[in-house]
């Protein structure tokens, strides 16, 4: 069982930068594909990015080339880096956990993009 915690969002002009974390406890999250989805008002909750346990990434993309996902194993932490955000990047973003059948979730974070 795996318990995840998100945070750093907020509110951020067009263009300006946020960085999300997700702690995790109750398991090393070394064994885990992590991933960062997001869900706007009104919309399906869609994969933002993911990086599995070789380090290996995947991004969706519209965030290709302005977030950054990455994992510190020591610290049971997974973090995504947000540059250069639009105003459609606004959404509830939340950390996800996948090891086989099994998901996790955190509670989300609120990310707002708006001048």
């Amino acid at each position: 069982q795996v318990q995840l915690v998100e945070s750093g969002g907020g509110l951020v002009q067009p263009g300006g930068s946020l960085r999300l974390s997700c702690a995790a406890s109750g398991s090393a999250l070394s064994n885990y594909g992590m991933g960062w989805y997001r869900q706007a008002p009104g919309k399906q909750r869609e994969l933002v990015a993911r990086i599995f346990t070789d380090g290996f990434s995947h991004y969706e993309d519209s965030v290709k080339g302005r977030f950054t996902i990455s994992r510190d194993n020591s610290k049971n932490t997974v973090d995504l880096q947000m540059d250069g955000l639009k105003p459609e990047d606004t959404a509830v973003y939340y950390c996800n956990a996948n090891y086989a059948f099994f998901d996790y979730w955190g509670q989300g974070t609120q990310v707002t993009v708006s001048s």
